[in-house]
């Protein structure tokens, strides 16, 4: 009798994951990105979206697969990330949407527990659909306070001149 959570899912390499939909702002169009020096390796820079810098990070890169190529599909997904009661505005760099899925409590289960070498703090659950698990994440938890630090803590004003 849980209440029903609704989950945009998206693709990375074959794996199907989700965020809450409370936390996506909207869906863009992979456009040019500006790169940044010295930013940490999954930071693919930064976009102007209407007058606001904001920070790409490559999923995939930050989950330790290959760099995403970009496709007709990639996408980068806006999102609002909580982080010491900050929200902070962040685009996450996808190889495709796929859909918007309601899920109820009881087709989530909770995130395996692989040993203590993996950290899976950030994945909320794992959703089941037509025997296929869909890896349910915590999106405040996917970007931490240092790579944060990394994009906006040391520097210097990024203006977007445009």
């Amino acid at each position: 009798m849980g209440e029903i959570t609704q989950y945009l899912t998206f693709t990375l390499d074959a794996e199907v994951f989700a965020l809450d939909i409370g936390k996506v702002r909207e869906v863009l169009d992979f456009s040019s990105v500006t790169k940044v020096p010295q930013m940490p390796e999954f930071m693919r820079g930064v976009i102007n979206l209407r007058g606001n810098v904001v920070p790409v990070v490559d999923m995939r890169l930050k989950f330790g697969m290959a760099v995403t190529e970009k496709t007709v599909n990639t996408c980068i997904i806006i999102v609002e990330v909580a982080i010491d009661g900050e929200i902070t505005i962040l685009g996450a760099m996808a190889d495709s949407v796929q859909e918007v899925l309601d899920l109820e409590p009881e087709q989530i289960e909770p995130a395996p527990r692989i040993g203590t070498k993996l950290n899976t703090d950030f994945i909320l659950g794992m959703g089941k659909r037509d025997e296929r698990f869909i890896m349910i994440l915590d999106v405040d938890k996917v970007f931490s306070m240092a790579d944060l630090a990394a994009v906006y803590g040391e520097q210097p004003s990024m203006a977007v001149n445009g």
